[in-house]
């Protein structure tokens, strides 16, 4: 009887099919993997965000302190977006940029923003990106080519409007926007960077960014 009841019990649990999400995950956030990204200064920029390793009960972050500055931490990393289409991002802005434009050149900054891109020729300037957002001042889903490039499509995935000084987990389908917003049908992205820039408004702003990665759902 044991082991008839083991057996269908087996069956049984064979039976349902479970099927296992997959992640990816884009950084870890150590003093470690810091020292191993690379730093890219906005042209023009005077200064360049200042940004710091810490940690939580929810594991390490990165804090981006921003004061009249424009610089990002990038990491090359190949996405498979076939398998692991969403980014997923748990993001904190404790002062942000209220009150300024940020469809224009003179108010084109984020406390906090992170960069998916594809390339898609020789230099920089050839490769198309998604900008994914914590703004300051538009709505949830708002979306608009950059000022200085159409080639990057901000995105709003989070605003201080609702979530000022507190933590906030999104999740967004990177295929599903390269195809519709680039029309390009994509298998793999190459990087991501994060950046937080007030080089253009010429105000301060602090942000954390935790648990970056890609998922099958």
């Amino acid at each position: 009887m044991l082991k008839f009841s083991i057996l269908l019990f087996s069956i049984l649990f064979l039976s349902f099919g479970f099927s296992y999400a997959e992640n990816v995950k884009v950084f870890e956030f150590t003093k470690e993997e810091y020292k191993t990204l690379k730093v890219r200064k906005i042209r023009g920029a005077d200064n360049k965000t200042e940004y710091s390793i810490g940690k939580n009960e929810n594991g390490n972050f990165l804090k981006a302190i921003s004061n009249n500055s424009g610089s990002g931490l990038g990491k090359e990393i190949i996405i498979d977006l076939n398998k692991t289409p969403y980014l997923n991002i748990t993001w904190k802005v404790e002062k942000d940029l209220n009150g300024i434009n940020e469809r224009s050149k003179k108010g084109h900054d984020y406390a906090a923003r992170v960069f998916v891109v594809k390339k898609t020729g020789a230099t920089p300037l050839s490769n198309r990106a998604m900008n994914y957002v914590f703004s300051s001042n538009e709505e949830v889903g708002v979306y608009h080519p950059s000022p200085y490039t159409k080639k990057s499509i901000d995105y709003v995935l989070a605003t201080t409007k609702d979530h000022l000084n507190e933590w906030v987990s999104v999740k967004t389908n990177v295929k599903e926007h390269f195809k519709k917003f680039h029309n390009l049908d994509l298998d793999e992205i190459n990087g991501l960077a994060i950046m937080a820039d007030t080089d253009n408004s010429k105000l301060s702003s602090v942000a954390y960014f935790q648990n970056i990665y890609f998922s099958s759902e």
